[in-house]
């Protein structure tokens, strides 16, 4: 069974910023991508952010480019998104999720609620 277990979420007011964070553990593969998804309420969950095993490669949905970001730490476990200039828009329950290879998996977190006053 693999775990996931988001932190970092709160309520801050637009302009603002927060630091998202995601602990991975258990009988995961060797390695591993992890992503960001969020979901706002009445929508679907979309995503965010994801990145590589190694670190050295990120990708990000259209509407948060440039405003976050997705790093891993050294021990590969825990990975972080950083999110600056933050938007009312951005508004949501923020998942992680492990990725195999090219697969998305069924492994999500319980989710950490972001809330961005304007």
């Amino acid at each position: 069974q693999v775990q996931l277990v988001e932190s970092g979420g709160g309520l801050v007011q637009a302009g603002g910023s927060l630091r998202l964070s995601c602990v991975v553990s258990g009988r995961t593969l060797t390695t591993y991508d992890v992503g960001w998804f969020r979901q706002a309420p009445g929508k679907d969950r979309e995503f965010v952010a994801t990145i590589n095993w190694s670190g050295g490669s990120t990708s990000y949905a259209d509407s948060v480019k440039g405003r976050f970001t997705i790093s891993r730490d050294s021990a590969k476990n825990t990975v972080h998104l950083q999110m600056n200039t933050l938007k009312p828009e951005d508004t949501a329950v923020y998942y992680c999720r492990v990725k195999y290879g090219s697969t998305w998996t069924n492994y999500w977190g319980q989710g950490t609620q972001v809330t961005v006053s304007s």
